[in-house]
């Protein structure tokens, strides 16, 4: 149904109201103003009859009935109206107008009727003598109590006629004009009932539209004032309360979107109801398109599906992990619980979501490394134990054959040596304590790269392997001298180790975007890709049964890496079968 202004409600309401009630007094007007000319003339004609009636009982006393008749027409001709005298049997003996001898016997006529029997009457009827409408009145005459006639009197009811339709064009015109003043009346009435209200009306979308700050005018009636009072009242108490919502809001967003757990609830049917940042990082979504989004469209996680599936199962919370496999495995600690509202009904599941992936990354990493040191100490050992029992039983054991096993097992305690050194000094360079303690110191850096280059030389040589190092002179940077030698050793001696002979290695450091970049680089097997991100791992190998032979510990590149961290640097590999390798130190 189509909604109408009130103005449009309230003014055509009364102009109908005012339009009934002018149209009821026109017709009730009329009506007694025609009543009333009625009434009047019928009074007047029965006065005129009565005024007439003693000289027609004289004249019909005495048998004149010729007199009578000029009696009549002599009393029509001076009181402007028509006189008839009818007797008791209804013969018409006197008439103003007619010749009563031509006229029909008149006893059936209401009014003769009623005046024969003693009554004065009248009626209204259309005369077929005088061919127009007239008031007849009879009043009965007697003489002792006994009617001996009746005497008529008539008039036409032209002039009546004339005057009613006169009235009949004047009343609706004069209502017309009322009525044209009371819409304007009424039209000023209802714009003033109306206004105030369509203000408020303006005033209330306001509100709806969040302009809560504005006031409605107090103006009008009494009922107005008070509903503007009302609804400014209405608006303050909602500023106040939307402040107070927006800031708890504002201040729940700031919460989750600081969380570094990801936090995602939904409704019964699984759509999105909120979803924080974190959470949408693990994910993989943008939460700006999530809202009222079915969970299994934007996020197609096998694991989470069932997660969610078992949490609206159970009344109690759950928790279990989540495993994401994207580009990496993402391991995702998973609590779940069911939301409720105020009843105690269930709304939906809230889930919270911690990433856990470095926490199992680093038990991998300690069951790698507690592997990795049992194998590397226990190779030693064994072969330590196999030459010292060799000795021990002492059976058919030449000279030659004693001072064989015996470099074994110095060989061997040379390599548990080396292992524990690379643990105890990667064990320092680790520890908090020892790097906030570290000095670092502006100098040049130079120096300790060519000394690097100097400790490897023999190694260098043995292979007929080039050393080059390209450092300006002048190149500083803030470092410890020792241990970035230190690194730097641990690169060449690496790049030495797996370089085939009469090759070369090459040492560079040159500034690049406000950062030191040292780059090692040789012309060796180079290293396949698969094994790039695991490289800084402490004991892992690329090729372990070579490693071992050439002498390593597993732990130099992890070794170089919480060096280059104590500078607050990064260290970086890039290789390719064939083609050799590259280190990159950057250091700030």
């Amino acid at each position: 149904m189509r909604n109408i202004r009130l103005l449009w409600q309230i003014f055509p309401s009364y102009v109908i109201i005012i339009m009934a009630v002018l149209l009821g007094v026109g017709w009730h007007l009329t009506g007694a103003i025609e009543e009333f000319y009625l009434g009047q003339t019928a009074a007047d004609l029965e006065a005129r009859a009565r005024l007439v009636t003693p000289q027609v009982a004289a004249a019909l006393e005495a048998g004149d009935l010729a007199g009578l008749d000029q009696l009549c027409k002599g009393f029509g001709a001076a009181a402007d109206a028509r006189f008839t005298v009818v007797l008791p049997s209804g013969t018409v003996v006197g008439d103003s107008v007619e010749d009563p001898a031509r006229m029909e016997n008149h006893a059936s006529r209401v009014e003769v009727a009623a005046g024969l029997a003693g009554r004065v009457a009248h009626s209204t009827r259309y005369s077929r003598t005088l061919q127009e409408d007239m008031m007849y009145v009879a009043v009965p005459v007697a003489i002792d109590a006994r009617i001996i006639g009746t005497v008529r009197a008539a008039r036409a009811l032209t002039a009546i006629d004339s005057a009613l339709k006169n009235l009949y064009r004047q009343v609706p015109i004069g209502g017309l004009v009322a009525l044209v003043l009371a819409a304007l009346a009424s039209f000023w009435v209802s714009r003033r009932i109306s206004r105030p209200l369509e203000a408020m009306r303006h005033g209330a979308l306001g509100f709806s539209q969040g302009r809560l700050d504005c006031k409605l005018t107090v103006a009008g009636s009494m009922e107005v004032c008070a509903l503007a009072r009302a609804m400014n009242l209405m608006a303050e108490q909602l500023d106040d309360r939307i402040r107070t919502i927006m800031e708890q809001r504002n201040e729940q967003q700031a919460v989750l979107a600081s969380m570094v757990e990801g936090v995602l609830a939904l409704d019964m049917e699984e759509r999105v109801l909120h979803f924080n940042q974190a959470a949408a990082q693990f994910l993989g979504v943008d939460p700006d398109k999530l809202q009222g989004q079915p969970i299994a469209e934007v996020a197609r996680k096998a694991d989470l599906q069932r997660f969610i599936a078992r949490t609206l199962k159970e009344p109690d919370p759950i928790e279990g992990e989540i495993v994401l496999q994207d580009d990496a495995a993402r391991y995702l600690q998973a609590h779940g619980t069911v939301l409720r509202d105020a009843e105690q009904q269930e709304i939906g599941v809230l889930i919270v979501l911690h990433d856990v992936t470095r926490l199992r990354r680093l038990e991998n990493i300690r069951r790698d490394f507690v592997a990795n040191v049992s194998h590397e100490l226990k190779t030693p050992i064994t072969a330590i134990k196999a030459s010292v029992e060799t000795l021990l039983d002492g059976a058919a054991i030449s000279p030659a054959d004693s001072e064989k096993f015996l470099r074994i097992v110095a060989k061997q305690a040379d390599r548990l040596n080396a292992i524990i050194d690379d643990l105890l000094a990667l064990s320092r360079i680790e520890q908090n304590d020892d790097v906030s303690g570290m000095v670092l110191e502006v100098q040049t850096l130079e120096p300790a790269l060519r000394s690097a280059l100097q400790s490897c030389e023999v190694a260098a040589a043995d292979k007929q392997i080039t050393l080059h190092l390209v450092c300006d002179a002048e190149l500083q940077a803030r470092i410890n001298a020792p241990l970035l030698e230190q690194a730097v050793i641990n690169l060449v001696d690496n790049a030495i180790k797996y370089s085939e002979g009469q090759s070369s290695v090459q040492v560079e450091a040159e500034v690049e975007d406000d950062m030191v970049k040292i780059r090692v680089q040789d012309r060796g097997r180079g290293i396949a890709r698969e094994h790039l991100p695991r490289l800084f791992e402490r004991f892992y190998r690329v090729d372990k049964a070579r490693s071992r032979r050439q002498g390593g510990t597993g732990l130099g590149l992890a070794i170089v890496k919480h060096i280059v961290q104590a500078h607050s640097g990064t260290v970086t590999v890039s290789s390719e079968p064939g083609a050799g390798s590259v280190f990159t130190i950057l250091l700030p």
